[in-house]
């Protein structure tokens, strides 16, 4: 006899990253944390901001697949205070896998945002609730709750590996996951990308008319 695929499956609890840690790259900008792990770590490109202009957390991981949120939905209920919701669809875009009654809740949970690869809809009451949201755009189709999916497991999402406990920063740039195994290593680089970008940015504000880089690259000149 063939058992029955469960509906869902679910992670072990998330190791989640020392919270002194942790908020030490609250702030910095996506494109400096993506350049402290060597050019990484970016979503695509079409995972913009819907709602809110920045977010910063822990992951929270769900797959729902196409045309459907119940891990969604069992993920939110596993939710604590400061969490990122990373919802992967597998990009799927003719239903929403949110609206603002699964928003609101996690407003009320304390979520810090939601990520997904998918879409939402409920817009003018998704600014209204003012929980930050980045997604691939809005629908008006509802999803369906019947499974399959996993939650808390390691997800792709915008084309990069995420997995619960990774940090998430977003701004207007985009989103960036740093995993949690990389974040001393990420925080110890950032210090060095944040003191070049001054540096380089002082000089450009004070008339630079070539950046550094061309210097190496200059046509050569004579036979």
């Amino acid at each position: 006899m063939i058992e029955e695929t469960p509906a869902l499956v679910f992670g072990p609890a998330i190791a989640r990253p020392p919270l002194a840690l942790g908020e030490k790259i609250r702030g910095a900008p996506a494109s400096f944390v993506a350049d402290a792990m060597g050019g990484s770590g970016a979503l695509d490109w079409r995972i913009r901001p819907i709602v809110g202009a920045s977010v910063f957390g822990v992951a929270l991981t769900c797959d729902c697949g196409a045309n459907d949120n119940l891990a969604l939905i069992a993920a939110l209920a596993q939710s604590e205070p400061g969490d990122v919701l990373v919802a992967a669809t597998g990009g799927f875009c003719r239903a929403a896998v949110a609206g603002d009654l699964l928003v609101g809740v996690a407003r009320n949970r304390g979520v810090a945002g939601l990520v997904t690869d998918g879409l939402v809809r409920d817009l003018a009451d998704l600014e209204a609730l003012a929980l930050p949201i980045y997604a691939l755009g809005v629908t008006p189709n509802s999803p369906g709750k019947r499974g399959p999916g996993t939650v808390g497991l390691p997800v792709v999402c915008g084309g990069v590996a995420i997995a619960s406990g990774d940090i998430i920063v977003g701004d207007r740039d985009g989103v960036v996951a740093v995993p949690r195994e990389r974040l001393a290593e990420t925080l110890a680089n950032l210090g060095g990308v944040k003191a070049a970008e001054a540096s380089l940015l002082e000089k450009v504000r004070a008339g630079l008319k070539e950046l550094p880089v061309a210097a190496a690259h200059r046509p050569k000149e004579g036979p």
